[in-house]
């Protein structure tokens, strides 16, 4: 039934058409018709003229002009031919047939056969009129006139139509139904495609093949990569009911993946110990990684090695570097890597951040590479690895390597530990494969990741970005339904994790100060009235967040209500990053620029629209400041996840306040209840403002309470479980694979 509907969607427009073409096509017949025979009547015409000139110029002559009579009565015997008349050259009619019509003057005549068409209509039908003239003997000229009847004309444009409109109807019956089989072929052959697809059929296949030849290749892989995204959907949607906890991830570690230990590589530490005052004061970084890694390596107790930026790092660690962490307690172990200066500036801040950064952010800052920092690159990222190996205990341990500075580590690591489990996961987007091509050491960079048995990024968006990319620059082998690559024997999964937050527990909460308490201290902290409204935005201060551009929609908004002056208060929290860097030094003038320029238009003595807190803020003074806040505003330019959003969420249990999100940071996917905005329209981020600070009580906790569900179920106990979860999968295939192997060469 569905198909008949189809087919006959298809056949209604086209019988239109037909009709339509007829009905337009029925005049420029008519009028070729009437062109055609007028043109064989005119020849006609002249032949009749040749063959009676010299009858009539004899008559005429001698003046015998009854001897015509006959001779006309002879002529009109032709069907076509009505009536002759010949007249003088004064005008005046010498002869006429009978049928001549009456009243039709010579000078009548002569000047219908002039016009065109030359037709008169009378009482006795429509006529074609032609004059010749016949010279005499006596050098005067008569002329003849004939009279043809157009009514054979007519019949034969009415058979001409009837045959045309009967040529158009078999026409469109065979068009029909070729169509109508066409269509069935072609349906019963996409379904049994699209079924084999559903069915997986076709994973079977080998990596390289074609796809089903019913469907073209590109609509089968589209339909593929839609099944995917729909998968990770249920996956984040529809996971476990039940809540991931650190216990849960400990379990599913020690039963799925039967080890111990588990070991994380990254560049920035989860703790830096810095010397203030003669005293020693220890510190969160503000960095996303750390926000979710923490809390996981809590879980598992394993080690952690990063390297030692803070200037009292060496004097809290042993002589191998290690303390073991949180402060106060062993719940894992941080080993820290000492770097010398020039090594910092090369591997971190030149290759790392002057290059792969701006590489993979679309934030209008070109990446800078030079051979140099390459190499200290090379050379951080292979003492990197050695500190893994070292800190090996068993043959396989479960190494996490994370973000673009250790893009090299896991093909050293599989050199030396072939049979680890190394998980990277890429905490930043991943370019397009155009973009990429711009790094001149991108096939030793794609090498070094594909020693990891499951590579992770934040989107499915990034993952096919990856998948391209390997396929314009390495022979490797592309198993698109699995999402896996092939590479030099070994196989890498590709796949989607986005990253999340530790949801609070109860006790921890039960231990908050409640919203108004908190509220009452941002206020007395900042100098601010009671009944102020803030927006707050934390970041670290880089050129990918976008805090310029809503500093610019808040001055917008300003603008546009003043009523909101001295009401309104913006708090931004800038933690200082990267400050060594030209870039970033930029940027932060930048920003002040803007907090000066708007504090000076709009400011007074006694009220400042916008507080720039340019420092590190602790836990506890970013969950005051997320507790206070009406509105927070998250403006990246592009970011991989920005775990902001996610913080801002679960600190708000009153289901209280408004997330404004960057439609260009991978969490609005996950969010689609926060207002979507778009950091580079300033007026639309005004608007978005305003909606938010207007938004009423029940809509905030609406869209809050769902929010909320949403990261609570989603958090990171249950990012890193997918991820474990995946690689035992992964390490029970090898261990399969080898058994199998063992068999066969037995």
């Amino acid at each position: 039934m569905k198909l008949f509907r189809f087919q006959l969607q298809f056949l209604i427009p086209l019988g239109v058409t037909l009709i339509v073409a007829v009905v337009l096509a029925f005049p420029l017949m008519d009028a070729l018709t009437q062109r055609w025979f007028s043109r064989d009547l005119g020849l006609r015409s002249a032949l009749v003229a040749s063959a009676l000139s010299e009858s009539i110029n004899k008559a005429v002559s001698g003046q015998n002009i009854e001897r015509l009579h006959p001779l006309f009565d002879r002529t009109l015997k032709d069907e076509r031919l009505t009536a002759l008349g010949l007249c003088r050259s004064d005008g005046r009619l010498l002869l006429s047939t009978p049928e001549y019509p009456v009243g039709l003057s010579c000078a009548q005549a002569n000047e219908i056969s002039h016009r065109s068409p030359p037709r008169l209509v009378s009482e006795a039908g429509t006529m074609h009129i032609s004059i010749h003239p016949i010279a005499l003997d006596s050098g005067e000229s008569v002329e003849l006139i004939q009279l043809h009847d157009l009514a054979f004309v007519e019949r034969r444009t009415l058979l001409s139509r009837q045959y045309f409109v009967i040529f158009v109807v078999l026409l469109g019956l065979v068009i029909a139904l070729t169509t109508v089989v066409a269509a069935q072929l072609s349906w019963r052959a996409w379904i049994k495609g699209i079924r084999g697809i559903l069915r997986g059929e076709d994973v079977a296949r080998a990596p390289l093949s074609p796809a089903p030849p019913e469907l073209p290749a590109d609509f089968a892989a589209d339909i593929r990569a839609r099944l995917r995204d729909l998968e990770d959907e249920y996956h984040r949607n529809h996971g476990s009911s039940e809540h991931w906890s650190a216990a849960r991830l400990r379990s599913l570690l020690r039963t799925q993946l039967r080890s111990d230990q588990v070991i994380v590589a990254s560049n920035r530490e989860p703790y830096i110990h810095e010397r203030q005052n003669d005293q020693i004061i220890v510190s969160q970084p503000a960095s996303g990684l750390v926000t979710a890694i923490e809390p996981v390596m809590r879980a598992c107790s394993g080690t952690w090695i990063a390297h030692g930026s803070g200037g009292a790092d060496r004097e809290m660690a042993d002589k191998q570097g290690c303390l073991a962490l949180p402060p106060g307690t062993s719940e894992y172990t941080l080993r820290r890597l000492w770097l010398s200066p020039e090594e910092e500036a090369g591997y971190y801040s030149g290759f790392a951040n002057g290059g792969l950064w701006p590489l993979c952010h679309l934030a209008n800052m070109l990446p800078v590479f030079r051979d140099v920092d390459w190499v200290h690159y090379q050379t951080v990222n292979r003492r990197f690895a050695e500190a893994i190996i070292a800190e090996a205990r068993v043959e396989d341990p479960v190494v996490l390597v994370q973000d673009y500075h250790l893009a090299l580590v896991p093909a050293m690591v599989r050199e030396r530990l072939p049979r680890a489990t190394i998980i990277s996961f890429w905490h930043i987007p991943w370019p397009n494969p155009e973009a990429f091509l711009i790094c001149p050491w991108r096939s030793e960079i794609l090498h070094g990741m594909l020693g990891s048995t499951i590579i992770g990024f934040q989107t499915r968006h990034h993952c096919r970005n990856f998948i391209d990319t390997i396929d314009r620059t390495l022979e490797a082998r592309i198993d698109h339904e699995r999402s896996t690559i092939l590479y030099h024997g070994a196989e890498s999964l590709i796949e989607s994790y986005p990253i999340s937050i530790a949801w609070p527990e109860s006790a921890e909460q039960e231990k908050w100060p409640s919203v108004i308490e908190h509220g009452a201290e941002v206020r007395r902290q900042h100098g601010l009235p009671e009944s102020s409204r803030i927006i707050l935005g934390v970041d670290r201060l880089d050129y990918i967040k976008g805090i310029p551009e809503r500093l610019a929609a808040f001055e917008r908004l300003l603008e546009a209500s003043p009523e909101w002056l001295g009401k309104l208060v913006f708090l931004q929290v800038a933690a200082p990053s990267r400050e060594s860097m030209q870039e970033y030094q930029m940027a932060r003038a930048r920003v002040a620029h803007c907090v000066g320029r708007i504090n000076a238009r709009f400011g007074w003595p006694g009220y400042q629209p916008v507080h720039l807190l340019a420092r590190h803020h602790d836990r506890a003074e970013i969950l005051a400041l997320y507790r206070a806040a009406d509105v927070c505003m998250v403006s990246s330019l592009h970011d991989g996840m920005n775990l902001v959003c996610k913080e801002f969420i679960a600190a708000r249990d009153d289901e209280r306040g408004v997330l404004l999100l960057s439609q260009f940071a991978g969490a609005s996917r996950e969010l689609p209840e926060a207002l979507s905005i778009n950091p580079y329209h300033v007026e639309g981020m005004a608007t978005a403002l305003q909606q938010a600070l207007e938004m009423p009580l029940a809509e905030q906790r609406e869209r809050m309470a769902s929010m909320r569900m949403a990261v609570r179920e989603a958090n990171v106990f249950r990012w890193a479980s997918r991820m474990l979860s995946d690689a035992s999968r992964q390490r029970l295939h090898e261990r399969v694979t080898l058994r199998v192997q063992r068999h066969h060469d037995a």
